[in-house]
């Protein structure tokens, strides 16, 4: 027979072994407990009575007349309560005078056996005799001798007996009843992770991410369920995103794809035919705007990797001083930009950032609005600490953003009208927020005092 692991077992059958086992553990203890308080005040009756006895048989003059008082007493306390009654009367020297009752004798304790109750113990002494169990006590007499009286103790046996196998089949019906509650009980208390599994395998099998779950358990069958709603929902953002930026993507990426198609095929049947040869000025033309296409297309591509997998950082966080980082995308922005002035005031304050990440941020604001700042412009850095955050703002000296265009600044692919002359993929903000929030800061967008476009990035300060 295959021994079932404890380990392969289900949940359910887990839960319902251990209810079982522990109120069967509770029905034996507590039986076994019972006999024990049962056994010991019985024995602590019939020892005392033993006692009682001893003491008045010590009193009498012959082991005949001690077991004579001793019957009449036991009469008067009830029937079986002198039943197996032996007096036996000790010299000094411990001799055997004589005895009386049930048995011709009742012989010496064992060697090492306990101290007699008439010498200081509390309770009797067990002692065999003709194969049965007698309880012994003895009590000293004025001569100097002692007494003994002796009684069977087999009506206390018979009752612990009877008893005993009355809690036997008592807690084995407790067991069997118990096995019975913990498996309702288990059936009772996996019901919301039933209903929780299979609602997750509905999901699973039809792929709908907003079929919400409904918490009606508490504690934490509750907050399993209210984290897997919270999971659902945060999937099917991420969902939607992707679908929307998929969607985005191949919307943008067909203008300049067409645009390439377009202007290979002119030059394919330029070439085809020699009649219809471009100039050395249109053809020219031609391949610079090719030029010119491919490589928006590439920052596009480039824009588009970067926003995917942007949404799963790699890169691993760590203490950088702020100024490195907007200084390295300075040095970048300057070589890119020759005609375009930038000056900046940089602050000391560390932040706990993706630097590269974070460069890349500050480079797209710097090359935005080198973008639309004139040939001979200027665009100003300034960096401000405060206790809540680290500042940069970027202020160029363009045209500005407009005020029906503010609240869109960071949308992905979002070009305002007067932008779509100028190359770019309107993608490059969109960049800087999602940077920006990953790493707990914001990015805002508004008009700067010279009349152009002021972009406010703002970062945590890393703890001290």
């Amino acid at each position: 027979m295959k021994r079932v692991r404890w380990k392969t077992l289900s949940l359910r059958a887990r839960l319902g072994v251990l209810v079982a086992a522990a109120v069967a553990v509770a029905v034996v203890l507590v039986s076994a407990i019972s006999w024990s308080i049962t056994r010991a005040d019985l024995y602590d009756q019939f020892d005392a009575r033993l006692q009682s006895y001893a003491q008045l048989a010590a009193k009498t003059a012959s082991p005949a007349d001690a077991l004579a008082t001793l019957r009449s007493t036991g009469n008067r306390q009830g029937p079986g309560h002198d039943g197996g009654l032996t007096v036996q009367f000790l010299s000094p020297a411990g001799a055997v005078i004589g005895t009386a009752g049930a048995k011709p004798v009742i012989p010496p304790r064992a060697p090492g056996a306990p101290t007699a109750p008439g010498e200081g113990s509390r309770t009797s002494d067990v002692r065999r005799i003709d194969g049965d169990r007698y309880r012994v006590w003895t009590a000293q007499r004025s001569d100097g001798g002692t007494v003994e009286v002796a009684q069977d103790s087999e009506d206390v046996e018979d009752t612990l007996g009877h008893l005993g196998l009355w809690l036997i089949v008592v807690s084995l019906a407790g067991i069997v009843g118990a096995t019975l509650v913990g498996r309702v009980i288990a059936r009772s208390a996996l019901r919301p992770v039933d209903d929780l599994t299979a609602a997750a395998e509905d999901v699973a099998r039809t792929q709908e991410l907003s079929a919400a779950i409904e918490v009606t358990a508490a504690g934490e069958i509750g907050r399993l369920a209210t984290a897997f709603n919270a999971m659902l929902g945060a999937l099917s953002r991420s969902r939607d995103e992707q679908r929307r930026l998929v969607e985005d993507a191949g919307h943008e990426l067909r203008t300049p794809l067409t645009s390439l198609r377009n202007n290979i095929e002119l030059l394919i049947h330029a070439e085809a035919n020699p009649q219809r040869q471009l100039s050395a000025d249109d053809r020219s033309r031609l391949l610079a705007d090719l030029d010119t296409q491919a490589v928006e297309l590439t920052a596009l591509i480039g824009e588009l990797v970067d926003l995917s997998t942007g949404e799963r950082p790699s890169e691993a966080a760590e203490r950088v001083a702020l100024a490195d980082v907007v200084g390295s995308a300075l040095e970048r922005a300057r070589s890119r930009w020759p005609k375009v002035s930038f000056t900046a005031e940089l602050a000391g304050a560390e932040v706990l950032a993706r630097p590269a990440a974070l460069e890349r941020a500050v480079l797209n604001v710097l090359e935005n609005a080198a973008k639309w700042s004139p040939p001979g412009g200027s665009v100003q850095v300034t960096m401000s600490v405060t206790p809540d955050a680290v500042r940069i703002r970027v202020d160029d000296e363009g045209p500005g953003i407009a005020d029906a265009d503010l609240p869109h600044v960071f949308e992905r692919f979002y070009r305002a009208d007067a932008a779509r002359a100028l190359p770019g993929s309107g993608l490059g903000l969109a960049i800087v927020e999602q940077v920006l929030a990953q790493h707990g800061g914001r990015a805002e967008a508004g008009r700067a005092d010279t009349g152009g476009a002021r972009f406010d990035l703002a970062v945590p300060p890393a703890a001290s």
